[in-house]
């Protein structure tokens, strides 16, 4: 389920321009990459996507599988810090996907725009063999799939 938490900021693009979308959470490490890789893939015409952690790290190498697995693309997935949009680019969408930075994130998003909520649960602290981790970034991938295929199919 989606929680749209409210508009933070006024859209200033021309119709040229791609809608901007920042996929925010912890560690800019699983569940953003994913969401900016799926919905590059879904919509890269209709969305300029980017996302971006609170406290960036390396790039999970289960998320890049398990992308890879459905054929959706990997490349150019880099772990970035929150500060390189903040303040600097306009954000239409602020989708945060984790309780922590959306608990974290500055309320008043400067340049930003409409700001939208979806729990996934962190497939990043699974313990257990490969394939036990394996599958929890299967479930977050799968999750993020249906929440970005509902949201672009709205009007």
């Amino acid at each position: 389920m989606a929680i749209i938490v409210g508009v933070v900021g006024e859209s200033e693009g021309t119709p040229m321009d791609r809608t901007r979308v920042l996929f925010l959470c912890t560690g800019n490490t699983a569940r953003s990459q994913m969401a900016e890789a799926i919905l590059r893939d879904r919509a890269g015409e209709r969305f300029e996507v980017h996302s971006a952690g609170l406290e960036p790290s390396a790039v999970r190498p289960e998320a890049i599988a398990v992308l890879e697995e459905v054929g959706i693309s990997a490349d150019g997935l880099r772990s970035k810090g929150v500060e390189e949009y903040l303040g600097r680019v306009h954000i239409s969408y602020l989708i945060t996907v984790c309780s922590h930075a959306e608990e974290h994130c500055p309320r008043i998003w400067p340049q930003g725009g409409e700001r939208i909520v979806w729990p996934v649960d962190d497939p990043a602290v699974v313990d257990g063999s490969e394939e036990q981790r394996r599958v929890a970034f299967r479930h977050a991938r799968d999750q993020l799939i249906r929440l970005i295929d509902e949201w672009i199919a709205r009007p």
